[in-house]
């Protein structure tokens, strides 16, 4: 989404500050344009998230920074998804029907894992 607006290479390397009184117009022009692409990036990143995750970052100015702060809230997501994944494999193989079970008993067990 971000690359199809056109707004990737800000969301990634952040927006360039600069004293605008020393500037010449053709770099104030491209620094304006810069500015309305973060804001249209930071647009679109507070539009794709849920009202959670919004929380978190909606104190951010720029893209890059609330990119940033996204990238530091699900960094342990990944980990936590193998060790849930290891545990359901683990009660998967352990799932056996008992003699005294019945039928609707372990179907229950077995959709629960």
């Amino acid at each position: 989404l971000l690359g199809a607006q056109d707004v990737w290479d800000i969301v990634e390397n952040g927006l360039e500050e600069q004293d605008e009184a020393s500037l010449s117009q053709g770099v104030k022009e491209t620094l304006k344009e810069s500015r309305k692409r973060d804001k249209k990036a930071l647009f679109l990143i507070y539009q794709s998230v849920d009202e959670d995750t919004f929380e978190k970052i909606s104190n951010a100015t720029t893209a890059k920074e609330a990119w940033d702060k996204l990238q530091t809230c699900n960094k342990g997501v990944e980990q936590v998804k193998k060790s849930r994944l290891q545990t359901l494999r683990g009660d998967f193989e352990r799932l056996f029907m008992e003699e005294s079970e019945s039928i609707s008993d372990y179907f229950s067990r077995v959709l629960a894992v």
